[in-house]
Protein backbone atom coordinates (compact mmCIF):
# COMPACT_ATOMS: atom_id res chain seq x y z
CA UNK A 1 0.00 0.00 0.00
CA UNK A 2 2.75 2.22 0.85
CA UNK A 3 4.41 1.68 -2.04
CA UNK A 4 1.84 2.68 -4.44
CA UNK A 5 1.07 5.98 -2.32
CA UNK A 6 4.88 6.50 -2.84
CA UNK A 7 4.74 6.04 -6.59
CA UNK A 8 1.37 8.09 -7.04
CA UNK A 9 3.21 11.21 -5.38
CA UNK A 10 5.89 10.70 -7.05
CA UNK A 11 4.32 11.08 -10.24
CA UNK A 12 1.53 13.71 -8.96
CA UNK A 13 4.90 15.87 -7.70
CA UNK A 14 6.36 15.41 -11.14
CA UNK A 15 3.55 16.19 -13.91
CA UNK A 16 3.67 19.65 -11.37
CA UNK A 17 7.13 20.34 -11.51
CA UNK A 18 6.67 19.68 -15.60
CA UNK A 19 3.48 22.04 -15.31
CA UNK A 20 5.31 24.81 -13.50
CA UNK A 21 9.15 24.35 -15.23
CA UNK A 22 8.87 22.83 -18.34
CA UNK A 23 9.29 24.08 -21.66
CA UNK A 24 5.32 25.53 -21.86
CA UNK A 25 5.34 26.21 -18.35
CA UNK A 26 3.86 29.11 -16.48
CA UNK A 27 7.14 31.66 -16.99
CA UNK A 28 7.45 30.24 -20.91
CA UNK A 29 3.86 31.52 -21.30
CA UNK A 30 4.24 35.17 -19.63
CA UNK A 31 7.28 35.55 -21.68
CA UNK A 32 4.91 34.73 -24.77
CA UNK A 33 2.57 36.80 -24.10
CA UNK A 34 4.50 40.12 -23.14
CA UNK A 35 4.30 41.04 -26.69
CA UNK A 36 0.98 40.26 -27.21
CA UNK A 37 -0.31 42.13 -24.46
CA UNK A 38 2.17 45.02 -25.29
CA UNK A 39 0.53 45.52 -29.14
CA UNK A 40 -2.92 45.34 -27.17
CA UNK A 41 -1.71 48.29 -25.25
CA UNK A 42 -0.17 50.14 -27.76
CA UNK A 43 -3.16 49.51 -30.20
CA UNK A 44 -5.38 51.56 -27.67
CA UNK A 45 -3.59 53.94 -26.56
CA UNK A 46 -3.24 54.92 -30.16
CA UNK A 47 -6.72 54.71 -31.40
CA UNK A 48 -8.22 56.21 -27.91
CA UNK A 49 -10.24 53.20 -26.85
CA UNK A 50 -10.44 51.50 -23.58
CA UNK A 51 -10.22 54.69 -22.06
CA UNK A 52 -12.78 56.57 -20.26
CA UNK A 53 -13.33 59.84 -18.36
CA UNK A 54 -15.44 58.72 -15.63
CA UNK A 55 -16.84 62.36 -14.34
CA UNK A 56 -17.54 63.52 -18.04
CA UNK A 57 -18.86 60.09 -18.77
CA UNK A 58 -17.19 60.35 -22.87
CA UNK A 59 -15.04 57.83 -23.70
CA UNK A 60 -12.07 60.17 -24.76
CA UNK A 61 -10.49 61.91 -21.97
CA UNK A 62 -9.28 65.18 -22.97
CA UNK A 63 -5.71 65.35 -22.75
CA UNK A 64 -4.30 68.38 -21.50
CA UNK A 65 -0.26 69.43 -21.52
CA UNK A 66 1.38 69.25 -18.50
CA UNK A 67 2.62 72.29 -17.35
CA UNK A 68 6.58 72.80 -16.49
CA UNK A 69 9.21 71.27 -18.14
CA UNK A 70 9.59 67.60 -19.57
CA UNK A 71 11.08 65.24 -17.63
CA UNK A 72 14.86 64.92 -18.76
CA UNK A 73 15.21 68.58 -19.54
CA UNK A 74 14.66 69.33 -23.11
Amino acid sequence: MSTELILLLSLYALILLKVFLGENGVGATFENSAPKLAARVEANISTGTGFSDPAGGNNKPSWLKPSGRPPGGF
